[in-house]
């Protein structure tokens, strides 16, 4: 239920109001039993402020806006229509005079029109009540999670070349999600925003989904028939910066209102964009209920934090900086604020996830709030992928002097609740696709890819990889067409889409892989030292059932005939995964299986030789003994 007003605007002006969509912006509210609706604003430094549309002709003077507390005003019209566009025209401190968009605003034109739309929410009719009774109960540490990264429009195209909306591209991706057995999707930002090639990361209206794809039902719908496919839903959102169109957030009352008003510290020197002022109270208030809005109104599933490293240290990416009270470089207000983002959005219902993109070491970031940490519940390994891609990119020649690439991951590997992201980041901008990042003629840099999303399903960590990683798409990401599904029509591609299948549905059959993702008790080291060989070993382990898979990867093109390697136990061990099978093109090295016999080798009490195929993951499981019958 909706707090009174004035109880909304106490909390709103201290930072602590949480749901600040119910009375900001543009609302239906009868007066004198006569329909209408309310406009809100804040504006605390303008001279005067009228709400201007389609309900009374643009024209300023027809509904003026009062002040009602401390920066914030109000007008009611009977006059306005659900759809109809409208502005805030605002004369800022210094008589300055601009037309603003609604920052609450629901709903907004289709660019390049830039007005805010009257509209309603609460109209939806959801169906996805198991799917969160299901949520409820789970944990997510300790869940599978292999998320699609999903870009809306440019997934796929219509054959004219048009854009999918919400509903109509939400049962195609469904289906497919489904079927590769994938657990969530992770959806590029939605939030409205003037310049495609932004890919949604500057916002301008942080309440409104994009009207590229249609209108915010059917963003539900979208959401809604995910949820019940079984599949969950995370957005990706941007609280970090904003851009400088003069319509939206910046400069919004003629001073700087939500963003830093020091011009040294107030602008992302890469990105030309300006930086929230974390610690004023009422842009908290307008960003944390952002992330609740998302989560409650739209039914994700959690959010994707972009950018968290830029908010986090006042020297980001800045040679000249202002410190903090310490002298400090960290970013004590953006600390603050994200806690009580994390705190308020788990406070959504059981099961929300919330993610970091945080490309830095800042301490405990998935640590508790309570604690002194951040609050995420995971967090983006950028150091894994960074150091990954790296050694893949090397001819295998040369991997043997970049061996620790692939064992340093391991020194922090538990240190946080991790994702492992093959992201859109690393497919454009001349980084070339995964595939083409491959080294080797076209058979091997199939083969290298099979073998980097092999690493990836069987490291421990939480899954995460762009759309068309999993067929092998060539070229980069473009956000202007949909991905090269035509790919499909040739072997290669189809058996790398049949590996990823397989390797996703492995990965969710095998609760060894992710149900101890964040301590040694799920992992341990087989072989971490043969860099002459490039060859790496480790066992994945259910602590509880004490089932247990052993992977083995071979970093370079050479069959391994008789490779010893230590196990834990004596028994038969068979191969029951193979990135060099036929099916997925390798070369279809036989495989047998391997007899384990007392004798030391490093730490353990047991060892067996193998056959490892060339430019492989290969997985191996104990077989279980057979009941003699009396």
């Amino acid at each position: 239920m909706s707090l009174p007003l004035s109880d909304f605007i106490y909390h709103f002006h201290n930072g602590s109001s949480t749901h600040a969509f119910e009375h900001m912006g543009c609302h239906p509210e009868t007066r004198d039993s006569q329909p209408g609706f309310v406009f809100r604003v804040w504006a605390p430094n303008a001279q005067r402020v009228s709400v201007v549309g389609d309900f009374n002709f643009w024209n300023e003077d027809d509904l003026p806006m009062k002040k009602i507390s401390g920066g914030v005003w109000e007008a009611w019209t009977a006059n306005a229509q659900l759809g109809q566009a409208y502005k805030f025209l605002v004369v800022g401190q210094h008589g300055q005079t601009v037309h603003k968009v609604d920052p609450y605003a629901y709903r907004t034109q289709l660019v390049p029109e830039t007005s805010s739309v009257v509209w309603q929410q609460n109209n939806y009719k959801w169906s996805d009540a198991l799917w969160f009774a299901r949520a409820a109960r789970k944990d997510p540490l300790k869940s599978p999670m292999n998320i699609y990264e999903f870009h809306m429009g440019s997934w796929k195209r219509k054959e004219d070349g048009s854009r999918y909306t919400y509903a109509e591209v939400a049962p195609l991706l469904a289906e497919y999600v489904k079927d590769m057995g994938y657990t969530h999707v992770e959806v590029m930002p939605l939030a409205a925003h003037p310049f495609d090639p932004s890919w949604g990361y500057q916002v301008t209206n942080y309440y409104a989904p994009t009207a590229r794809y249609g209108t915010p039902d059917e963003l539900k719908v979208f959401v809604d028939t995910l949820h019940k496919a079984g599949i969950g839903v995370l957005l990706d959102w941007v609280p970090a910066h904003f851009p400088k169109d003069i319509y939206g957030l910046y400069e919004f009352d003629g001073t700087c209102c939500y963003e830093l008003s020091d011009p040294q510290m107030n602008e992302h020197p890469d990105w030309t964009t300006r930086i929230f002022d974390f610690g004023r109270p009422e842009v908290k208030s307008f960003l944390i209920s952002c992330a609740v809005y998302w989560l409650k109104e739209f039914h994700f599933d959690g959010l994707r934090v972009d950018a968290v490293s830029s908010m986090l240290y006042l020297d980001y990416n800045r040679p000249n900086y202002r410190p903090n009270k310490y002298g400090g470089r960290e970013n004590l207000e953006a600390i603050e604020f994200i806690r009580q983002l994390n705190t308020a959005c788990f406070a959504v219902r059981k099961g929300v996830i919330m993610a970091a993109e945080e490309s830095h070491a800042f301490p405990m970031v998935t640590g508790p709030a309570y604690d002194g940490g951040l609050g995420f519940l995971f967090k983006w390994n950028m150091g894994w992928m960074n150091d990954t891609l790296k050694y893949m990119k090397e001819d295998p020649v040369y991997r043997k002097f970049n061996h620790d690439r692939m064992t340093f991951p391991m020194a922090y590997a538990f240190s946080e609740n991790f994702i492992l992201p093959l992201s859109h980041d690393e497919v454009v901008h001349g980084k070339y696709s995964l595939i083409n990042k491959m080294p080797g003629d076209y058979f091997w840099k199939f083969a290298n890819l099979r073998l980097l999303r092999g690493y990836q399903m069987t490291a421990p960590g939480k899954k995460l990889s762009f759309m068309g990683n999993e067929f092998g798409q060539f070229i980069e990401w473009d956000f202007k067409q949909g991905l090269d599904w035509l790919l499909l029509d040739y072997d290669m591609h189809r058996k790398m889409l049949e590996y990823n299948r397989d390797l996703n549905r492995f990965y969710l059959d095998n609760p060894c892989l992710w149900i101890e993702d964040g301590s040694w008790n799920g992992y341990q080291w087989i072989q971490p030292d043969d860099q002459d060989n490039s060859i790496f070993a480790w066992r994945r382990i259910d602590p509880k059932t004490k089932k247990e898979l052993i992977v083995v990867l071979n970093m370079t093109p050479v069959d391994r005939f008789d490779y010893t390697l230590g196990l834990p136990s004596a028994g038969v061990y068979e191969p029951v995964f193979s990135s060099d099978d036929l099916k997925y093109g390798g070369t279809g090295a036989l495989l047998s299986e391997s007899v384990a016999e007392k004798g030391p080798f490093r730490e353990y009490k047991y060892r067996a030789n193998f056959h490892i195929p060339p430019m492989s993951v290969t997985i191996f499981r104990k077989k279980p003994r057979e009941k003699k019958v009396k």
